[in-house]
């Protein structure tokens, strides 16, 4: 394998990312998106290594995502089901991160629904760790492959004007995609009724809109996000109907973008809630589908990369890190 220098044991977050380490992996992941394009998709970079999908949440997108990076890669892969572990037999978060540390895999790949709950398996484990979302935290590989898609469809990150709508205030992927967007050089906005704007709106370094027509003008890319009612304590819009007359995406809302602006969104998506079929639909300027592509690729890149840093730490016996 070719060197490349990634200088993370572990993918925890965006958050202390810097634009070389995201590059590194959008740059890889160019090539795992031409292979899985081909008619063998298999390689033997992986092989005799175990990755282990921990899902406290399910996600058939993401977890099906990183298993088929995992395989294609020749990796071994095992999916834990939760549900039917001994996790809901009481066992305590730390005592599952000792279980599966003595089980020696290479990468664990954890979803969770408390934040902070990745890093922490990621202290009391000594391989590299994966955070495929946890909690309102982040969802990393999710920005990533957002990224990865924008840029090969548009060229650039750098200078792009990217409109956030919807549930931005319980929606990690938001989170992800504000950081690592800023970080290579785009300008952020994010259009959301009061209720659901995060109360650190301010500190995340975006501008805040609460009309479409107003924060979609001469947007690049139109990110739509999920309604995540299973987070949300109580109404905090008066019913869907509602919802999608003020803030889901349809031809008439979108003619504020300018007229070759992308149309995102990282699914599950509620269609006539979110986004009109029309517009998801469109062969044209929607991506949505390219983003499921991309997500496997930005997934080989990370196990790739993650287990070349494991093989290099762990021979070397250096110490363990716990950067994103």
């Amino acid at each position: 394998m070719a060197d490349i220098i990634f200088p993370h044991q572990h993918i925890l977050g965006i958050e202390g990312m810097g634009p070389d380490a995201i590059s590194t992996i959008l740059d890889l992941s160019e090539s795992y998106v031409d292979l899985n394009r081909q008619r063998d998709k298999k390689r033997s970079d992986l092989r005799g290594r175990t990755v282990i999908n921990v899902f406290f949440e399910s996600s058939t997108r993401t977890r099906t995502s990183f298993e088929l990076a995992g395989k294609r890669l020749g990796a071994d892969v095992i999916n834990i089901a939760v549900e039917a572990s001994a996790i809901n037999k009481g066992e305590t978060l730390l005592d599952t991160a000792m279980t599966l540390n003595a089980m020696h895999p290479d990468v664990l790949v954890v979803r969770h629904p408390y934040s902070g709950a990745v890093q922490l398996i990621s202290e009391k484990v000594e391989c590299a760790v994966v955070n495929a979302g946890d909690g309102w935290h982040e969802h990393p590989t999710q920005a990533l492959l957002d990224a990865l898609t924008i840029r090969r469809r548009v060229g650039k990150l750098a200078g792009l004007n990217v409109a956030i709508c919807g549930d931005v205030a319980h929606s990690r992927v938001a989170r992800s995609n504000i950081l690592l967007l800023h970080t290579m050089g785009a300008f952020v906005r994010i259009v959301a009724p009061p209720t659901l704007v995060p109360a650190d709106a301010a500190k995340l370094g975006v501008d805040v809109y609460h009309d479409m027509a107003e924060g979609l003008k001469d947007a690049d890319i139109v990110m739509m996000l999920r309604i995540q009612t299973e987070r949300m304590r109580g109404s905090l819009f008066p019913s869907q109907r509602e919802y999608f007359r003020y803030f889901g995406l349809d031809a008439e809302k979108l003619k504020a973008a300018k007229p070759d602006a992308l149309i995102m969104h990282p699914g599950p998506m509620n269609r006539g809630i979110e986004i009109d079929s029309d517009v998801a639909d469109d062969i044209n300027r929607s991506v949505i589908p390219e983003q499921v592509e991309m997500g496997v690729a930005v997934r080989m890149a990370c196990l790739d990369l993650l287990t070349r840093n494991v093989i290099a730490n762990f021979d070397d016996d250096s110490s363990k890190g716990g950067a994103a």
